[in-house]
């Protein structure tokens, strides 16, 4: 057996979550946006009940803040950070599960296709890589965490509208990406589906769109209101996941949601599987109970925490985007 990349429910070791660093990137909810990772941070962490959280800040006037919101036990690890979304740009992990073995995998990165891109970026999986000691794999090739999710089998999910983009790797078709992700990750098995959701900035990560609960089951949004701006993405990428053999799992949209008059990607998709939690993001719309309510079957044991992320999202991102977890060795 190679190395692969587990599911995120298999135990971790610990998670780095990025911190907010940049007034500029959360326009009017810069102090909302820490807030509510630092109540994220909080939640995972869980009183030492749920797992080890390093939070990544950029300095030490950065640290002093997190420091004011985390709860107690929460590790404040200051590094050189651009953008907080560290499932982006902080280094994979795998496991191989005959030696034991755990190794890093650290990809390119371009901000995403260009549009982002801020000092520290560039190279923070490198750095992060570098305080593990961990044999880490250096790919050249631009790919972002954010852009597939696996249910620990081999089966992985994406979406053509990312990781097809010619802004990341013009040169690189499903065939060569597909090769390029079993050596490096593990993949045996590809799901494809279409576009994610309108007005994302990453061109459609799946993270936001699909996700595992289960080997072979993936949780996908269901549209329950006319005005979702979402519902032929929804319909296209249940319809493509069916095809391929997976057990689709219907989960409540949090439908229209807008921010001075336009459509932000809003999803209870971007959920975080923790050690004693899953956090999920809310945005106070009708469905969020239903939503939280929904995902409990899959993971007993766990607790189904909803908390808010509107401001985060202002940012371009949620819970699963800022995080990425380290898991424990087999």
């Amino acid at each position: 057996m190679t190395f692969r990349m587990p599911a995120e429910w298999a135990p971790h070791d610990w998670t780095w979550i990025g911190f907010p660093t940049s007034p500029d990137e959360w326009p009017g909810a810069f102090d909302g946006a820490r807030r509510q990772i630092a109540d994220f941070a909080s939640a995972l962490h869980a009183d030492g009940k749920g797992e080890e959280v390093r939070l990544v800040v950029a300095n030490e006037a950065d640290a002093d803040a997190a420091r004011a919101l985390v709860a107690p036990g929460v590790t404040i690890a200051v590094h050189n950070l651009g953008d907080v979304w560290l499932r982006d740009t902080a280094p994979i992990a795998v496991l191989n599960g005959v030696t034991g073995e755990r190794a890093l995998v650290d990809f390119g990165f371009n901000g995403w296709g260009g549009k982002y891109q801020m000092p520290g970026d560039e190279d923070i999986g490198a750095r992060l890589a570098a305080t593990t000691g961990m044999a880490t794999s250096t790919q050249n090739w631009v790919f972002e965490g954010g852009a597939i999710d696996t249910d620990g089998t081999g089966l992985f999910v994406t979406t053509e509208q990312c990781l097809l983009n010619p802004n990341r790797n013009p040169d690189l078709d499903r065939g060569k990406i597909e090769t390029l992700l079993a050596g490096a990750l593990g993949l045996s098995d590809m799901l494809w589906l279409g576009d994610g959701l309108l007005n994302d900035h990453t061109d459609g990560h799946v993270d936001n769109l699909a996700r595992f609960v289960a080997p072979g089951k993936l949780a996908l949004p269901i549209a329950t209101t006319p005005d979702d701006p979402n519902t032929a993405i929804y319909a296209d990428a249940r319809a493509r996941a069916k095809a391929h053999g997976v057990e689709v799992v219907d989960i409540p949209s949090p439908g229209l949601v807008l921010v001075d008059g336009e459509a932000i990607p809003a999803s209870y998709m971007n959920f975080y599987v923790g050690n004693a939690a899953v956090i999920v993001p809310i945005y106070g719309q009708p469905n969020d109970q239903a939503a939280l309510d929904a995902f409990a079957p899959f993971f007993p044991g766990r607790q189904i925490v909803g908390l808010r992320s509107d401001a985060i999202l202002s940012g371009g991102g949620s819970f699963h985007c800022c995080s990425q977890q380290m898991p424990s060795l087999v």
